[in-house]
């Protein structure tokens, strides 16, 4: 199963809830692989991994060398990174081959061997992006609780129906999920409001947990542990946990 992390805005919570996804996954004694597709590269050191040197996702989607040789290992998760380069990556001029379905493509040989990928996106509607979905099965869309973060989900739901239409019809959007909430101030409860309405017209939900705001979150990865190592007891990470909770009764990852 391949879940993509996405929301054009960037600051929302993609890298930290896919490295979130990927943990509980790997907890769960699945076999994950991560992908970056933000240039930022920053999925990698979330997990713990040297991202200095080595081959990168992009080296993969030019087909420069086989995604086998391209995946580094953490403790219990694959990874294929990404760096700065890949915010060029002159992917649109690939002769020979459906510029949108490179990254489906090239996961092919790998696809049986894990049980879950996870891909965190950059924040644009890019051809990245565009990869993204056209392979995945499930998006899930972090949101920051302000006005803001809301503007251009509409566009969103574009990309989504077009790729649907051309590329991918088994596409869902699992849910919204809100995140730096707030609930007792009017701005949060707002937010939570016009969220609904959205997830109506996306014909999703929003996720029933909030996560909040909580300094052990942004700590983490400069300590090379997910967050559920780090600190189990931050309210932000306990969060996080029942966020998992919500995406097992979907997919069901946990064994019974």
């Amino acid at each position: 199963m391949v879940i993509t992390v996405s929301n054009q805005k960037g600051g929302v919570g993609k890298t930290t809830t896919s490295a979130a996804l990927a943990a509980g996954f790997s907890m769960a004694g699945k076999k994950v692989l991560c992908i970056d597709l933000d240039p930022q590269g920053n999925l990698g050191f979330c997990l713990g991994l040297d991202t200095e040197g080595g081959s990168t996702i992009l080296d993969v989607l030019k087909g420069d060398i086989s995604i086998q040789k391209a995946i580094s290992r953490t403790e219990g998760i694959d990874i294929l990174p990404s760096d700065i380069t890949l915010s060029s990556s002159g992917l649109e001029y690939n002769p020979g081959e459906e510029k949108e379905s490179i990254l489906k493509n090239v996961l092919k040989p790998v696809m049986d061997f894990y049980d879950y990928i996870v891909i965190d996106t950059p924040p644009a509607l890019n051809l990245l992006t565009v990869n993204a979905y056209a392979v995945s099965d499930y998006l899930i869309i972090p949101m920051a609780s302000d006005i803001l973060s809301l503007v251009g989900l509409s566009q969103l739901k574009e990309t989504v129906e077009s790729v649907r239409i051309q590329i991918n019809p088994g596409l869902k959007i699992m849910g919204i999920l809100l995140n730096r909430f707030n609930p007792r101030t009017c701005l949060c409860r707002d937010v939570l409001e016009m969220a609904g309405q959205l997830a109506g017209q996306l014909e999703t939900r929003v996720f029933d947990t909030k996560i909040r705001s909580g300094v052990a979150i942004a700590e983490a990865p400069a300590h090379g542990e997910s967050i559920f190592e780090y600190s189990p007891r931050a309210s932000a990470v306990k969060d996080y946990g029942k966020f998992l909770d919500e995406v097992e009764k979907i997919i069901g990852f946990r064994e019974k």
